[in-house]
């Protein structure tokens, strides 16, 4: 490997690393700001940042079609995911949520095969049920899986688990959409200032308390918006000469690098029966991408404007 593409493909590991970290920071800043306050203030953030580093694209560079229906599921989705995390009743549980977010890579590449001509491997549907069966043992708990526990975990608390899942399903038509896009433009700033208007809308119609900004509520929130931009920047670099083929593998692998992370960021101890699952949904998901990607190109997961992440 060149020294040039070494210095672009470590570049992308640190935006994996971002992601990676980036949702149990998330988790901490609606704890100090509250679920819709804290989300406002993170996007607010982060599209400031993001401002710095990417710039504000040209409107024209878009199509009209694609700015509306594009914008509508980044915004969506990102709400969906932010709200899901403040709202879960406890750490351990946002990090579930975070697990069942992380199906939309095999949903990306279902909906990419459900709206292609061309007949897929037979490995893929096998693949995509692993993954789904993944979640189901990560949110049964740590007595493996049931289906009676499964049901009582997310009745605990549905609402969630709802914009968790229905946040990957936007996710993944997301980026079936930008793909077709073909553009080598990036609207995600324009995509996060519009995510950071939609919550401070919402914000003034709920009657979540005001937000007490203390020092390590700051804090929290710089660092987690220089991690949400700095992954969104960094990849953007990545891309330009990067090896793709290994920074496309190792993203799948972000699932439990979020795990990891959120395990010691939360201070959460995780067990046996959720690493499973967690080891079930990256598997998964990774034999969903290997048996449908080109060999011409490197198609990433993120190479739509976006994150493990998320």
């Amino acid at each position: 490997m060149e020294t040039s593409q070494l210095r672009f493909t470590l570049y992308g590991c640190l935006a994996i690393l971002c992601w990676s970290c980036l949702l149990a920071c998330a988790r901490l800043v609606t704890e100090h700001l509250g679920p819709i306050g804290g989300a406002a203030m993170l996007y607010t953030t982060a599209s400031v940042l993001l401002i710095i580093v990417l710039g504000i694209p040209k409107l024209s560079l878009f199509s009209f079609r694609y700015l509306v229906i594009g914008g509508i599921l980044f915004v969506s989705y990102e709400i969906f995911l932010a709200l899901s995390l403040g709202y879960s009743n406890s750490r351990a549980q946002s990090i579930e949520v975070s697990i069942v977010n992380y199906l939309w890579p095999a949903l990306t590449v279902l909906f990419a095969v459900l709206t292609s001509n061309k007949r897929p491997n037979w490995l893929l549907y096998p693949a995509i049920i692993l993954a789904f069966f993944g979640v189901a043992i990560t949110v049964s708990g740590d007595k493996g899986f049931s289906i009676s526990q499964l049901f009582a975990n997310v009745g605990s608390n549905p609402l969630v688990y709802l914009m968790a899942f229905s946040g990957a399903i936007l996710w993944a038509i997301y980026c079936n959409l930008t793909r077709r896009q073909e553009s080598k433009h990036n609207a995600i700033t324009l995509f996060f200032i519009a995510t950071a208007c939609a919550l401070w809308i919402k914000y003034a119609f709920t009657n979540e308390p005001p937000m007490e900004f203390s020092w390590t509520a700051s804090m929290t929130l710089l660092v987690t918006a220089c991690l949400m931009a700095g992954g969104y920047g960094l990849w953007n670099i990545a891309i330009i000469g990067g090896n793709m083929v290994f920074l496309a593998t190792l993203s799948y692998f972000t699932p439990i690098f979020s795990a990891v992370f959120s395990s010691i960021i939360l201070g959460v101890s995780l067990g046996a029966s959720f690493w499973q699952g967690v080891i079930m949904v990256t598997f998964g998901s990774l034999v969903c991408w290997l048996v449908t990607r080109e060999k011409k190109s490197a198609p990433t997961i993120q190479e739509t404007d976006s994150s493990a992440k998320s």
